[in-house]
This record gives structure tokens, sequence and C-alpha cells, in this order.
């Protein structure tokens, strides 16, 4: 597997296995918009998914990090995210976001971030929004 590959398929399955295949599709559609607008978060998707604070799973502190870095293609929810992250490296990967580059888990608190940004769609339990623009 190529870095970018195995770190997207890492990052979606890290964020999103609760959330199934679409869930997992939707991390991955996060970062590829993020990867397609360089900036503060990062240059392409390596650097996107492992930027400081924007995925909780690469957190140091992040009790997923640990799985996140064993899990093996024997675990078939990352093989499903490693085919799906290769479908992102290689540009064929459908956005089901509406062009979001942020997602929170909506159970919880709405983050500050959110509250002025342009609100795309739900899928599963995340909320996801792009910055930059309002609604």
């Amino acid at each position: 597997m190529n870095r970018p590959v195995e770190i997207a398929a890492r990052t979606a399955w890290g964020e999103a296995r609760g959330e199934g295949l679409r869930g997992m599709q939707a991390v991955l559609n996060v970062i590829g918009n993020r990867a397609a607008r360089p900036g503060w978060w990062g240059r392409d998707i390596a650097s996107v998914c492992t930027a400081e604070a924007q995925f909780s799973c690469w957190n140091m502190q992040d009790p997923n990090r640990a799985a996140l870095l064993a899990v093996t293609q024997a675990d078939a929810q990352f093989r499903q995210a490693s085919a799906l992250a290769a479908q992102l490296c290689r540009q064929q990967l459908s956005d089901l976001t509406a062009g979001a580059d942020h997602y929170y888990d909506w159970r919880g608190a709405k983050p500050v971030w959110a509250r002025k940004q342009f609100f795309t769609k739900t899928i599963g339990h995340h909320a996801f929004y792009r910055i930059g623009l309002k609604g």
C-alpha cells in the first residue's frame, strides 16, 4: 500500500469505522476536499490527515491512536477503508458531503468553528460543513 492511501485509510478507519462504509467515505471526502484546497490544514492527502489537531485519531492522547497504528488488512473494515482511500487517491471517489472540509459528531456540543459555517449535510453521527461559505 502506498503512503497516502495507507494514511488516508487509517484516518477513515480511526475516525469513522463505527459509521460504516458511507461514514468512512465521507471522512475521506473531507480529506480530499482539503487536499484540493491546500491551506493551513495541509497540502496533500498525507499532510491533511496528520496535521496537528485536525483528525483526533492521530492525536497522541487519543485512545484510538494505538488501534489506528496497529490495524491490518485482516480487519474487514480496514480493507474497506483501504479500497475507498485508493479510489480517493485516484480521484475516483464520489463526494457524499457536498464539498465539506470539516465535520463533527453532532451528538456532542456544536464546536465554535461550526457556528458560522455552511452546513452541507449529516451522514451518520457526523455533521459536515464547508468552511468559509456562509449559509
